[in-house]
């Protein structure tokens, strides 16, 4: 069943790691969670794959850098990259303030849909969060 995140209206999906995959169709839009964005600190610089550009499930496809430290960003589904948010190559701090909405990272074109079934409901996240 799908729920409402925020604005989103898509069914929702995590990575243990904190990343989110919000799906519609064939189509996940892929970022890092809140939780991850509030680790990290003030983001001051990501690094984003090109559009086209292929990914295994697992496969670094980027990078965050903050004040604080620097992280890879994993995919959480295998596909190919048909978008990527190009306003946080100039404004990284979109992150800080919208994470899970403005400041997505990427958007995959999914091979694999059963794939999503590997990831964590939004309860079973939180409970990770809440470790």
């Amino acid at each position: 069943p799908s729920m409402s995140v925020g604005a989103f209206r898509f069914a929702s999906h995590f990575t243990p790691a904190h990343e989110y995959a919000f799906t519609d169709g064939k189509i996940a839009t892929v970022g890092i969670t809140e939780f991850a964005e509030n680790a990290l600190g003030d983001v001051v610089f990501i690094d984003l794959p090109e559009v086209g550009d292929d990914f295994e499930k697992g496969d670094s496809f980027g990078s965050v850098e903050s004040v604080k430290a620097a992280s890879d960003v994993y995919a959480p589904v295998s596909g190919t990259v048909v978008e990527i948010n190009e306003a946080l190559v100039d404004d990284p701090a979109i992150v800080n303030g919208s994470a899970e909405d403005k400041g997505w990272f990427i958007k995959i074109e999914m091979d694999d849909e059963s794939e999503l079934s590997d990831l964590l409901t939004p309860e079973a996240y939180k409970e990770i969060c809440e470790e």
